[in-house]
């Protein structure tokens, strides 16, 4: 049920470096016409890297990996595209449905693919009052049954950070900090935590990957925590300023579940002036350069 466009599929059967890219920030993370440009930018630099861009979504009840610029044209812009996890992926097919492909999903067709490095600005994770709500982003079950590495800038700020790291620990995903022993914070640079493992050079990474398939252990992630350099990252004192009145404003607004992530990165974006949408940007491109060299060294 996976279509590969050619490019993927030739350089799959050719032993080439492939980057799995989420099409979520395209259809939905990201202004028009701008995110068109974003989404093409992206593969551009993988590109650069030496290795192929293999952009995922669901298009008619067919799931792509690999898009050619008409097919991203028509994530960018078509009203019918929906907001997909992997557990959308079954009635979306069976229906016919078209939409975008957040983490999760991205993640589970990419390593179905046999595409081993992701890239993605943030991950989800376990929400703030979740002892009252217990949200928790399907990404993380996710990852932890999943053999892929995730090149990210951390875990989305607005989330509980502590609490996706500890959770991340009790289902057993490793994550390293790339050249810092600091867990990135999205927007930030640092978080505030650390990490337990810090790795040098893509061709460190790479050779995790390969410890990973050597032990043949339980199937699981090795999230690959890339932080935003500081020159870019968004004023913590902004952010954090910012961030409490979202938090504030959401609860006066009474928003609740799978609405709460999208208000308050909105919130975030309106009131930094957009601020927070440059240090996301800045945050991906890095991850995205970053996984590419990853993958030519898991193939060199």
């Amino acid at each position: 049920m996976l279509v590969l466009s050619e490019e993927v599929r030739d350089a799959l059967e050719r032993g080439l470096p492939v980057v799995a890219l989420e099409s979520t920030i395209i259809a939905h993370g990201l202004p028009r016409p701008r995110n068109l440009q974003v989404g093409l930018e992206l593969e551009d630099l993988v590109r650069r890297q030496g290795a192929v861009p293999a952009t995922v979504a669901v298009l008619d009840g067919r799931v792509r990996v690999g898009l050619d610029k008409s097919r991203l044209e028509r994530v960018a812009g078509g009203e019918d595209i929906r907001k997909l996890g992997h557990r959308d992926l079954a009635p979306a097919l069976a229906t016919g449905a078209s939409g975008a492909t957040t983490v999760s999903a991205t993640a589970f067709v990419a390593a179905r693919a046999g595409v081993r490095v992701f890239a993605t600005g943030g991950l989800g994770g376990v929400h703030r009052e979740w002892t009252s709500a217990q949200d928790e982003s399907a990404d993380l079950g996710l990852l932890a049954r999943t053999r892929i590495a995730v090149v990210c800038a951390g875990v989305k700020s607005i989330l509980d950070v502590p609490a996706t790291l500890q959770r991340l620990e009790t289902l057993g995903v490793c994550v390293a900090g790339y050249r810092t022993d600091r867990f990135p914070g999205f927007y930030l640079t640092d978080s505030g935590l650390s990490v337990d493992w810090t790795l040098h050079s893509p061709t460190e990474v790479a050779a995790v990957i390969r410890a990973q398939d050597e032990l043949q252990g339980p199937d699981s992630a090795l999230i690959v925590a890339n932080p935003v350099p500081e020159s870019e990252q968004l004023d913590p004192v902004l952010h954090a300023r910012v961030l409490d009145d979202a938090l504030r404003a959401c609860t006066a607004d009474g928003v609740t579940g799978q609405a709460v992530t999208p208000f308050l990165l909105d919130y975030l974006m309106r009131h930094t002036d957009g601020a927070s949408l440059e240090a996301n940007l800045a945050a991906v491109r890095g991850n995205v350069s970053l996984a590419a060299r990853i993958a030519a060294a898991c193939v060199a």
